[in-house]
């Protein structure tokens, strides 16, 4: 029986896989992103460090070295699910090292946040909103540029401006997806933003009185880097869900100087007479005053019109 080091030998000195072998390297070797470490390293890097670590570099080549773009990590296309690769030298030899890419990053954030607040929720269109999307449509071309202007800031100076805005308009123009959209563009430099649809989140918070997690639930929501109140003006108020949550994250936050973002049917008129209006039926002008001036410190409004997206 034919050794079996003999037998690879005489399959490696076949010319059709020396062909082959040959024609891999080369595409190794040319592929940009190998050309551009190499060059990055080349007072570490030598021949035979190289030609050991063709396999390392095939593997690396086969890969997306930033996030494939797909919407749920669940369908990456790299070895890693959620991760990407980059090339190192450890120990005098090429390895590839892998770290989170940005849709992993905020999806995670996502379920650190759905750990705290149940209420917030992302529909699958906003999944993949982009401020690029928003280009693409007339009606949202103002806002647009209002988020632009706000997601630039934040990469230009690493900070985030004290005002958000407050979009409002007609159902099912697509207000939500403007805040998905500035929300997976934050992600993606690493800042967070918890999004609540306000309705839900202040039933939710009066069950957590008897679970005792009303102040967990509100110390998050408040002190978020970015809050994004959705559909403020759908809810049923009471006075105790508009002075003590409403009034008291919209204070703290405009004590801060952070950034709200907040999507309603009304305009900032017809926002103050809904929270003027309690649920017993009286009419309290005053403390709806108190919140509309909180929420015109950290908002800027702007009006979207457009066609109901939804029908």
């Amino acid at each position: 029986m034919e050794p079996i080091n003999k037998a690879l030998n005489r399959v490696i000195n076949m010319p059709s896989f020396q062909e082959r072998y040959e024609k891999m390297r080369r595409e190794i070797l040319e592929n940009e992103q190998v050309q551009k470490f190499l060059e990055e390293n080349d007072t570490l890097v030598n021949k035979d460090m190289v030609e050991r670590g063709l396999t390392t570099l095939h593997e690396y080549i086969t890969q997306n070295p930033s996030c494939c773009g797909c919407d749920n990590t669940d369908y990456c296309t790299n070895n890693l699910n959620g991760f990407v690769p980059k090339l190192s030298i450890i120990r005098n030899s090429i390895e590839i090292e892998y770290y989170k890419c940005e849709q992993k990053l905020i999806e995670e954030e996502r379920r650190e946040s759905a750990k705290m607040i149940s209420s917030m929720y992302m529909p699958k269109d906003v999944l993949r909103a982009r401020v690029k999307d928003l280009l693409d449509n007339d009606s949202q071309m103002d806002v647009a540029e209002l988020a632009s202007r706000f997601i630039k800031k934040v990469k230009e100076t690493g900070k985030l401006p004290s005002k958000g805005l407050y979009i409002y308009g007609p159902f099912g123009v697509g207000k939500s997806f403007v805040l998905g959209a500035i929300a997976n563009e934050l992600a993606s430099s690493k800042i967070r933003s918890v999004i609540v649809f306000v309705p839900e989140f202040l039933s939710e918070m009066k069950q957590a009185i008897s679970d005792n997690t009303l102040q967990d639930k509100v110390d998050f929501v408040k002190k978020a880097p970015v809050l994004m109140l959705d559909d403020l003006g759908a809810e049923t108020l009471s006075t105790w869900t508009r002075d003590e949550i409403l009034g008291t994250i919209l204070h703290y936050r405009m004590a801060e100087e952070l950034p709200t973002f907040i999507t309603s049917n009304f305009d900032y008129d017809g926002l103050e007479n809904h929270l003027a209006n309690s649920q017993k039926g009286g009419v309290e002008v005053v403390k709806a005053a108190r919140i509309m001036e909180r929420i015109k410190a950290t908002t800027t409004p702007i009006q979207m019109e457009g066609s109901n997206r939804r029908i």
